[in-house]
């Protein structure tokens, strides 16, 4: 465990340096959540049955939500990239832990996206969002906001190690843009149709959400949605952000371990 920890925490400090040395990707992942809260909150906001104030008051928690599940974007570009320039196959001649390389990974991203959610917090304060439950609960949401996003930086990592190319990896992680859309990140999921109402609410994004916005006592909590006769996950949204936590990990760290290990030939 020891050998593991270390050898990933000199995979993540190469991590570190090698986002200090692209400020521009930095940015930009830190001002496109900004634009959509103030496109959304202010422009979707006067056209629906929500107030300004109330609906800004539900997309901050969907957009924190939309944040953490971008892991799968980042870790699996980050992966194609270093695997395809042949960073990967260097890693693979040092007598390192197989493990170490993809942990290294997840963890830096888990620092950055850390980071890159307190200008979004700072914005959504400023429009009018406010945690309602105290510090507890802001805490309990930012644990929770981390843990998947920790979830969803493996699944990308695994996937971007199958990638074929860096461009393929980089087509394939901005499709997953649509995965908020289909959830209950940016709209209540009460009006859709039955079938995508059923996809939306099981949807771990919409698990995400509605618990970020239970913990800080937001509108669209997990109480109006057990209410309202929602699934399982929307209704116990904190559990369910766990159990979807864990199933991913559970499922995609060995994945992603073996296929680091296996190399371009596995």
């Amino acid at each position: 465990m020891s050998t593991v920890l270390s050898d990933g925490g000199a995979v993540l400090t190469r991590q570190l340096q090698k986002a200090r040395h692209a400020p521009a990707l930095l940015i930009l992942t830190q001002t496109m959540p900004i634009t959509m809260l103030l496109f959304f909150g202010y422009v979707f906001g006067s056209a629906l049955a929500m107030p300004g104030a109330e609906y800004r008051e539900f997309l901050v928690p969907g957009l924190l939500a939309a944040t953490a599940a971008n892991g799968l974007m980042t870790g699996m570009f980050t992966a194609a990239q270093d695997a395809h320039r042949g960073v990967m196959d260097r890693f693979r001649t040092l007598p390192m832990s197989r493990s170490a390389v993809p942990l290294g990974q997840t963890a830096a991203d888990l620092l950055t996206t850390g980071v890159s959610m307190v200008p979004l917090m700072l914005v959504g304060l400023a429009m009018g969002w406010r945690v309602e439950n105290g510090l507890p609960g802001a805490l309990g949401a930012l644990g929770l906001l981390l843990l998947f996003r920790f979830a969803t930086a493996w699944v990308g990592t695994y996937l971007g190690l199958l990638s074929r190319s860096e461009e393929a990896a980089g087509q394939l992680g901005s499709a997953t843009f649509v995965l908020p859309m289909l959830s209950s990140a940016y709209l209540p999921t009460a009006g859709l149709p039955g079938w995508l109402r059923t996809v939306a609410e099981w949807n771990p994004i919409s698990a995400v959400a509605t618990a970020v916005r239970e913990m800080c006592g937001n509108v669209g909590g997990g109480a109006a949605e057990a209410a309202a006769g929602a699934a399982w996950p929307a209704a116990h949204p904190v559990a369910g952000t766990l159990l979807w936590s864990a199933l991913l990990l559970v499922l995609f760290v060995p994945l992603a371990t073996r296929r680091f290990a296996r190399g371009a030939t596995g």
